[in-house]
């Protein structure tokens, strides 16, 4: 399990903007996200997509400084992606940034991106992946006019 409870790690000369707490993580449950904005050639700006974030369980970088100890938790599919951690923003001369862990061909770093900058395909935000509870279903369903009775 990942504490993200704890500071991350901060750039020499960069401050925390913004740090939300996840609480412990299991790393099977990271899921990479991406924005509408995001697919299908199209691009987003990261002040943008901060804002379209809000409300999607984000990551924090407690989160990337982890996986960057335990490389080997890090999925084969993340290579060719720049894997952004939303859940903590950087100030760094007035600017925001965002830091993000990449493949450099041989091993894993971390990398960071601009708010001000695109994000595009290959830059998906790192998420708790979502668990359907049984708890969060109505009494009775109704899926294509047939009603579905919950059992408890």
């Amino acid at each position: 399990m990942i504490d993200a409870t704890k500071q991350p790690s901060i750039p020499k000369g960069w401050s925390i903007e913004e740090h939300k707490k996840d609480g412990k993580i299991d790393p099977t449950e990271i899921e990479l996200y991406l924005d509408e904005g995001q697919k299908d050639g199209k691009y987003i700006t990261g002040t943008d997509l901060r804002q379209k974030l809000k409300g999607q369980p984000v990551l924090n970088a407690c989160v990337l400084d982890y996986l960057l100890k335990h490389p080997d938790l890090i999925p084969d599919d993340w290579k060719g992606k720049y894997v952004f951690f939303w859940g903590t923003i950087y100030r760094s001369s007035g600017v925001l940034y965002v830091r993000c862990l990449s493949w450099g061909g041989v091993w894993w770093g971390e990398d960071y991106g601009w708010l001000g900058a695109v994000w595009r395909s290959v830059d998906p935000a790192a998420v708790r992946a979502s668990k359907l509870s049984l708890g969060s279903l109505p009494d009775i369903l109704t899926i294509n006019g047939i009603k579905y009775k919950q059992i408890k």
